[in-house]
């Protein structure tokens, strides 16, 4: 028993310093962490967000572009020889990211470093492929978005509060008019020295940075990258008929500054129970009906955040109702007073096992801690922990009232005849 809480003690050590970031002769920034997992998996990060792309669903179909043709290999090529090593390989868009993963056997790296290179690097981006395989995709996964309502609500939401860039949609339009040469333009701007990352799981530091210096060293990462204006947050409200699926609302703020009280007031106001099956002791969850769902949202970006509540129910009744109480709950929490101080001691704990547990996977440690050794900060979840260690009642106070004092964003999405108005919630 000691024996196994000493090595659960050395694996969370090595979890906690996570990211050791470094920038490798070729002038890519390079980071990995390695402790002793079977399977390994490197990803490509990319500055290619949907924030930065130049027409309406250009990031969507580079996403989907993905381990197509490229001058060494074609997309057949790339799958056959993925099968072979038992590899898996995947890609994924955010609002500020666009990532390309390969997970596979501890040992197969310098086909796979080879394979992610070789897309950002030589695709070929063909228009064949943008007809048969790339714009049925988009499309596929843009109808289920359209139909989810939790998915839309958000999408509404982002653009009420950012308007353009984090404003802009992570899917394409229906019927997407994007071409080869927008995704070709747009793929030569983005592939830049300065806009990619490499990162890796279950691979030593050293071992990855010479892979990327030996198939990233000679490319032509030329590209100049893209910018995007500084966001501002703007808010709104916005009704959608949605004829199936839960009535949906989202009440929400934005602020060009995240923070870690943030990140505890979303905790504080999180319904998630913590045992399994039994009820949550969060104010939220009082008088909840069956059926009937309240989920914090905090979405920090680069230079600002997303912070929200998504209410979703059978009825509108029972939206309504929960909604109402989430709204009262989130203006106790945010007014003059605060929270107690044991509250506030609990939405912080919560908050930092969160923050701790993106180490339990590599989606987390990717997605979470990538960003960071894009932007060349410290890549660790000691930094995302002891950030919170800092809230205190004052900087929580300031924070979160200047928060609600901003225009909500608000979106409604369902039966919009009986859905409550931003008004009837108290906001």
């Amino acid at each position: 028993m000691l024996a196994a809480r000493t090595s659960a003690t050395r694996g969370a050590a090595r979890l906690a310093r996570s990211f050791a970031t470094v920038v490798d002769s070729a002038g890519v920034k390079v980071a990995a962490v390695d402790y002793g997992q079977p399977t390994s998996a490197v990803t490509v990060l990319v500055k290619a967000g949907s924030r930065y792309q130049t027409k309406p669903g250009v990031a969507h179909a580079l996403k989907n572009f993905a381990f197509t043709s490229t001058s060494k290999r074609s997309a057949l090529g790339t799958i056959r020889e993925t099968e072979l090593y038992g590899g898996v390989l995947s890609s994924s868009l955010s609002r500020e990211y666009l990532a390309l993963t390969a997970e596979f056997l501890r040992g197969d790296e310098e086909y796979f470093v080879d394979l992610l290179s070789s897309f950002v690097t030589s695709a070929k981006l063909t228009r064949h492929e943008l007809v048969e395989i790339v714009h049925p995709v988009t499309e596929a996964e843009a109808t289920v978005a359209q139909e989810d309502s939790a998915t839309r609500a958000l999408e509404i939401a982002h653009t009420l509060a950012f308007r353009a860039g984090l404003g802009n949609s992570l899917f394409a339009p229906p019927h997407s008019h994007v071409t080869t040469e927008d995704i070709k333009a747009f793929a030569s701007s983005v592939f830049s020295k300065d806009g990619v990352a490499v990162l890796g799981t279950g691979i030593d530091q050293s071992s990855l940075s010479h892979l990327v210096e030996k198939h990233f060293g000679a490319s032509q990462l030329s590209g100049s990258g893209l910018k995007t204006s500084a966001s501002s947050y703007y808010g709104g409200e916005n009704r959608v008929e949605h004829g199936s699926g839960l009535q949906t609302v989202f009440i929400g703020y934005g602020t060009t500054s995240p923070s870690a009280e943030l990140a505890a007031l979303s905790a504080h106001i999180s319904a998630q129970p913590s045992i399994k099956w039994s009820q949550s002791t969060s104010p939220t969850s009082a008088g909840l009906t069956t059926g009937t769902t309240v989920q914090s949202v905090y979405l920090p970006y680069s230079d600002a955040a997303l912070f929200g509540i998504l209410v979703q129910g059978p009825t509108s009744e029972a939206v309504t109702q929960a909604s109402q109480t989430a709204v009262k709950v989130l203006k106790e929490a945010t007014g003059s007073s605060g929270l107690k101080s044991d509250d506030l001691k609990k939405a912080v704990a919560k908050a930092k096992f969160q923050a701790a547990s993106v180490a339990d996977s590599r989606d987390g440690l990717f997605s979470v801690l990538g960003s960071k050794v894009l932007a060349g900060s410290e890549a660790s979840v000691n930094s995302l922990v002891s950030a919170l260690d800092k809230v205190d009642s004052a900087a929580f106070s300031k924070a979160t009232s200047a928060l609600v004092k901003a225009k909500p964003t608000y979106v409604a999405v369902g039966n919009v005849d009986t859905l409550p108005y931003a008004d009837e919630l108290g906001l």
